[in-house]
């Protein structure tokens, strides 16, 4: 399948503390992302099963990669290519979840490359809450749009009369 034609659907988990909104981020498991940090970090996602609508995918996978179910509502992103052509769907959606206790599924991989020996990493090996400056510098750099957009929604509906408690 070409890489236009692949695509992603996920999730981008906020929530507003004292000292402003964070954002929850996962970082992928396996040997290619060990020790990689800045622009490594992602919002949970994975790629729709045959007939899959992006938002059922995007909430199967969120389950998937944090062992957490998630409840909308949900706020629709405007969708982004990633380097190496990939369409990432996102929607956001406040909650809470403990960073430290995630559960995911795990992958196969041949390690090392051409070895013939396979071994199983996890999906994601670690999840934290970041700022919103520190999730512009963690995130996969084409995500950042992400996080702008959602900034932006979230502004625009503390400036609408009666809609503080829907943010929170």
């Amino acid at each position: 399948m070409p890489n236009a034609k692949r695509r992603s659907a996920g999730l981008l988990l906020y929530r507003l503390k004292e000292k402003g909104l964070e954002l929850f981020l996962v970082h992928p498991g396996g040997p290619f992302w060990q020790g990689k940090e800045e622009g490594a970090w992602s919002v949970p996602k994975g790629e729709p099963e045959d007939g899959e609508e992006p938002l059922a995918a995007a909430k199967r996978e969120f389950r998937e990669e944090t062992g957490s179910p998630v409840e909308g509502p949900f706020i629709e992103l405007t969708p982004i290519v990633q380097k190496g052509g990939k369409t990432v769907h996102a929607w956001a959606v406040a909650g809470n979840i403990d960073a430290e206790t995630i559960t995911c599924n795990t992958f196969k991989a041949e390690w090392p490359p051409k070895s013939g020996r396979w071994q199983s990493f996890p999906e994601v090996d670690k999840a934290a809450w970041f700022s919103i400056a520190e999730a512009r510098k963690k995130i996969n750099p084409a995500q950042v749009a992400f996080i702008e957009e959602l900034v932006t929604k979230l502004d625009a509906k503390k400036e609408t009369p009666g809609s503080e408690q829907s943010v929170a």
